[in-house]
């Protein structure tokens, strides 16, 4: 019965990721949830006390799915080398596969639905995009401190906003794939980053 009931559940998350990817959180209304996941609303308030709830626990749920790839993307890079700035490259470019096959044809990131939409009413919901963005700055700046201590920039940086540059393309590219009908952009972006990283510790000829 439990496991019938957890179904249930991820089915309603399941259902309800894939329309605010779509529509935004505010652009969809609870019915719709309902008749995409094939639940009453009986069913969803045995899981949710109120949308708003859903919505922090969607966020939980992407946030926990997105930190766990990217600590899988890093474990990949560090298995295929030991030079750590082909380690920040392999990343960069491990990440463009994956997001090329994920992208579909209505690409998005739910931490941008819920950061421009105050409807929530719940800050446990932004503390966690918080936690997950800066999260993906720690974790590329250890790997850029690594690179430049043997492969020093070739002009002076802010490490910081390098790391943050990977998070923002990225974002800023889903952007762009929607608004042109082109997934391929967002493989095509972060490549692009990848370029700038590794002319920025390339020793200069």
């Amino acid at each position: 019965m439990a496991r019938d009931g957890q179904a249930t559940r991820e089915r309603i998350l399941e259902s309800a990721q894939g329309l605010v990817l779509e529509r935004g959180f505010s652009g969809t209304s609870l019915d719709e949830v309902l008749n995409a996941a094939g639940v009453t609303k009986g069913g969803f308030f045995h899981h949710f006390r109120s949308k708003a709830e859903l919505g922090t626990a969607l966020v939980e749920r992407y946030a926990k799915a997105d930190l766990a790839a990217l600590a899988g993307l890093w474990d990949q890079a560090d298995r295929l080398s030991r030079d750590p700035l082909q380690r920040v490259l392999l990343f960069l470019g491990l990440f463009a596969e994956s997001i090329d096959a994920l992208a579909g044809e209505n690409p998005g990131c739910l931490y941008v639905s819920f950061v421009y939409e105050r409807q929530l009413g719940d800050d446990s919901a932004r503390d966690m995009i918080e936690n997950a963005v800066l999260t993906w700055r720690h974790r590329l700046r250890e790997r850029l401190d690594e690179a430049a201590k043997r492969y020093p920039p070739r002009i002076p940086v802010d490490l910081d906003a390098v790391a943050d540059l990977v998070f923002t393309t990225n974002e800023g590219a889903y952007v762009l794939a929607r608004a042109t009908g082109q997934p391929q952009l967002l493989r095509d972006q972060l490549l692009q980053v990848r370029n700038y990283i590794e002319l920025l510790f390339s020793p200069t000829p």
